[in-house]
């Protein structure tokens, strides 16, 4: 490898796992068709993982060969990168706090941005647009028991809450609390009961 290639390659390797590399935050070395074309072969060669059009990541080297970036982390670093709210999706969440046994089938999540699928190598991420309140205290464990809610619905959500509530802490709950003003009223409704009766 020489030349443009190596020079990307030489970028890519200083980030941490799971940083986004943009055309754009390579026009120091070259221009954009250049940038483009370079990384579109780095991709073919497997050096880099185009996650969706216009960003790539760096595979991690692992003693048992090349793998793909912890996604959590690609997550977080994506989230930061387009300035939106990504989040596990209901099903996940339920299966987080114990209230499914089900394994999702697809890996998806919420975002507060449009409906893209992200390639990581053979595994497939969908990022599925949601309403602003299934997106509410993203990352606190009162946000998840809010999306696992919303994935089970208004009909079993009585007993669900009844499994959860016990184990979440003041903190938790007052964020539930603060949150209702933005929840669907079948949600709100029931939380309220639930707060009251502490």
């Amino acid at each position: 490898m020489w030349g443009l290639p190596k020079h990307i390659m030489e970028s890519a390797e200083t980030l941490p796992e799971g940083t986004p590399l943009c055309p754009g935050a390579l026009l120091h070395l070259s221009n954009r068709a250049a940038i483009d074309q370079a990384l579109s072969r780095l991709a073919r060669s497997g050096n880099l993982l185009r996650i969706c059009q216009g960003v790539y990541m760096r595979p991690i080297e692992t003693r048992f060969g090349q793998c793909t970036p912890h996604i959590d982390k690609a997550i977080a670093a994506l989230s930061a990168l387009w300035g939106e709210t990504i989040v596990p999706c209901g099903g996940s969440a339920a299966n987080c706090l114990g209230l499914s046994t089900q394994n999702p089938v697809r890996e998806v999540y919420l975002t507060s941005g449009y409906n893209r699928r992200l390639q990581f190598g053979r595994h497939t991420v969908e990022l599925c647009h949601a309403p602003r309140w299934q997106l509410t205290a993203p990352h606190s464990r009162a946000g998840t028991v809010i999306r696992a809610l919303a994935w089970l619905g208004p009909n079993e959500i009585e007993d669900n809450l009844e499994v959860v509530w016990s184990k979440l802490s003041p903190d938790e709950l007052n964020e539930l609390a603060t949150a209702r003003a933005v929840l669907p009223n079948w949600m709100a409704e029931l939380l309220s009961t639930h707060i009251a009766h502490g």
